[in-house]
């Protein structure tokens, strides 16, 4: 019978505990060589390179990520000369992602720290046109009269009075409109085809209008309001439900049962007046659906769009023509 004799068995402990040594060691330089590595690829990024993958992200409209590598490069390169690009890319980011509130937050941010850096004047516009989609038609006049005020240069001048004409058409107050666009000046009129647009603007009184007192009176009879405001099919409804319940009623009452005459009577007083009510409504529905196909008219026909993106010096258009 063989046995084991201790001192091989010691030099084989001694053995494999040299082993786990060296494996454990080399394990240790691997993990400390990646590491190394790993930090010196996040030393070589500069603010160039991570301003410039922020533009990368910008460019592929991928705003949401733009907007996070821009605020990785304030933080971290804050003294940076295009620390004030940057802010505005945010804005611009928020913009074109249809936020308008963050967007009009950031650009307010920008224009009162950044006050002479050229993008000023281009937040001011971007603040209006933020406003203006989100039909705040009455605080997007408001920023472009304000930039009136500030600025002495043409070109911001003329454009702004263009859409504040726009805004004040958007709003149906054709004078208004027609008074901003007569200000601009000769040589941007005929950029802007404002001969064109001041004499459309003229045709706005003989556009159709229904009378809603009038409808109203001749909703007296059932259905006959509703047609005045061209809305057959409500009043051929108006007049069978009507007519229906008057009958009803009649009925009940000629054979005596007067509590369900009563009943019947209550019910059509209530489809009555609503008959009334809903051909008012209608004429005065009627009016906001010819106003607004006129304006979408002017908007197809007439206007031409000003680059909503920063811009120097000159009329980016895009004409809008419809055939």
């Amino acid at each position: 019978m063989g046995c084991t004799c201790p001192n091989d068995v010691y030099m084989k402990t001694i053995l494999i505990a040299k082993i786990v040594a060296t494996l454990i060691v080399g394990c240790f330089c691997v993990t400390a060589m990646v590491a190394s590595t790993n930090a010196a690829e996040s030393i070589k990024l500069d603010a160039d390179r991570q301003f410039n993958f922020a533009e990368y992200f910008f460019e592929r409209k991928e705003y949401f990520r733009a907007i996070g590598e821009f605020k990785r490069f304030i933080y971290f390169f804050p003294y940076d000369q295009k620390i004030s690009k940057a802010r505005f890319r945010i804005g611009l980011s928020y913009f074109h992602s249809q936020r308008y509130r963050q967007a009009i937050e950031v650009f307010d941010h920008f224009i009162d720290t950044y006050e002479d850096d050229e993008l000023a004047i281009d937040a001011h516009f971007l603040i209006s046109e933020c406003y203006a989609r989100q039909k705040e038609f009455g605080p997007a006049i408001t920023r472009l009269n304000n930039l009136l005020r500030l600025s002495n240069d043409s070109y911001v001048i003329d454009k702004a009075r263009y859409l504040i004409g726009w805004r004040y058409i958007d709003l149906g107050n054709w004078e208004k409109a027609s008074n901003q666009f007569d200000q601009i000046s000769a040589q941007n009129k005929t950029r802007l085809r404002i001969e064109a647009l001041s004499a459309r603007l003229k045709q706005a009184d003989a556009i159709a209008q229904k009378d809603p007192s009038l409808a109203g009176v001749l909703a007296v009879i059932p259905g006959a309001g509703h047609i005045y405001t061209e809305r057959y099919q409500d009043a051929m409804v108006a007049f069978i439900i009507n007519a229906g319940l008057i009958w009803a009623g009649y009925e009940a009452f000629n054979r005596g049962n007067k509590a369900l005459g009563g009943v019947i009577t209550l019910v059509g007083l209530g489809f009555y007046s609503g008959n009334i009510y809903s051909a008012v409504n209608s004429a005065h529905k009627y009016n906001k659906t010819q106003k607004r196909q006129f304006i979408r008219d002017l908007n197809q026909k007439l206007k031409v769009e000003l680059s909503a993106a920063p811009s120097r010096k000159s009329f980016s258009m895009a004409l809008k023509l419809s055939f």
